[in-house]
């Protein structure tokens, strides 16, 4: 079988890793397509994987819409000379209309519920999986699962913390770290959104740089104040420093889940509601803020909790107790497509064979 997934995020790469190794095991080619906006290529690069890139992605909305159609030119041509038998991605609009063209299937992995997204790829699109915590309805192609797209990566079926970090991170294994990340507000669904201001990003890195190693991680250039604090690791290691960190402060909401499912307590500063982190909030492993009032004061609450490490990790076990393997989910329906379209639909208790 033949399967190209587009790519259009670093947190998509990362979703379809153990997929894409285990389905060449199997024997499966697999291609990837993407745009240059963070890591996706440093981090395909990292993995192994084969890929073409079109360039650089637009941030205007004019550039969005021009580059609607050169992307989907693009990857109508590369589709062409790889001629797949199923499209995979996270959303992509451009994979769900260029496989319509091309009369193949795509499955499309969904959990933000962006409608400035949904509306260009819905009506092209064959199976949308989404996760039960999110609130939209999208009708008969819809199927939902008990799992995140973080487990998909970072459960311990997956993932392994290496305290070699530490020595990427340039710092003794007994020094403790904290991590802050800051978004560039650029994407569709950041549009009227906020994290924090100014005057509370200068706050929050003057008390994290005072009680830890403190490391930023952002999307867009900082001030000059802050350079010292970037982080300068490979991409695909940020998952292991996120696992040894004390805490993240985050305005993204794929670092604050992951930070969930590997057990290191997380605060998400957005006033866009994500439903993985509404979720892990019930288990106390993600803590969400619509802006940065109170962030100061949570952060000094989590430093009294008790053998936190244990804590949390304990929370974190509880968490993923009730979630099922969403990458073996995945393989299996992929390798069963069309007929596990049906099985899912009529039976959505099946998933649950799949439990971690």
């Amino acid at each position: 079988m033949k399967i190209l997934i587009d790519i259009g995020h670093p947190g998509h790469v990362h979703l379809f890793r153990p997929f894409t190794e285990e389905m060449q095991q199997k024997g499966h080619t697999i291609l990837f397509t993407c745009r240059q906006k963070e890591f996706e290529i440093e981090l395909l690069q990292a993995s192994g994987f084969k890929y073409v890139s079109f360039g650089k992605h637009f941030k205007t909305k004019i550039g969005k819409l021009w580059g609607l159609l050169k992307f989907d030119v693009q990857l109508f041509f590369t589709a062409l000379k790889f001629k797949p038998d199923i499209f995979l991605s996270a959303g992509s609009m451009y994979a769900a209309q260029v496989s319509f063209l091309l009369r193949k299937p795509h499955i499309l992995m969904e959990d933000t519920g962006n409608m400035e997204q949904i509306r260009f790829y819905l009506p092209f699109t064959d199976v949308v999986f989404s996760p039960n915590e999110l609130d939209r309805d999208l009708g008969e192609k819809q199927i939902r699962y008990r799992s995140f797209h973080e487990i998909a990566y970072l459960s311990p079926n997956y993932f392994k913390p290496d305290e070699v970090i530490y020595d990427f991170l340039k710092i003794e294994k007994d020094e403790k770290f904290a991590l802050l990340r800051f978004v560039s507000w650029n994407a569709t669904h950041d549009t009227g959104q906020g994290g924090f201001s100014a005057q509370e990003k200068d706050d929050i890195v003057s008390y994290l740089s005072s009680k830890y190693k403190l490391f930023i991680s952002s999307e867009a250039k900082v001030p000059a104040k802050f350079e010292k604090y970037i982080i300068r690791i490979p991409p695909d290691k940020i998952h292991h420093a996120m696992a040894f960190s004390e805490l993240l402060v985050s305005e993204g909401a794929t670092m604050a889940a992951e930070s969930g499912v590997l057990g290191t307590p997380a605060i998400y500063v957005n006033s866009l509601v994500a439903c993985n982190n509404e979720d892990q909030e019930k288990y106390q492993l993600v803590f969400n803020f619509r802006s940065g009032e109170g962030v100061l004061d949570k952060i000094k609450e989590l430093e009294k909790v008790d053998n936190s490490v244990f804590e949390f990790q304990q929370r974190r076990d509880q968490f993923l107790s009730s979630k099922i393997d969403l990458t073996a989910l995945l393989i299996w329906f992929v390798e069963n497509y069309p007929k596990s379209k049906h099985v899912l639909k009529e039976n959505s208790d099946f998933q649950n064979r799949f439990k971690l």
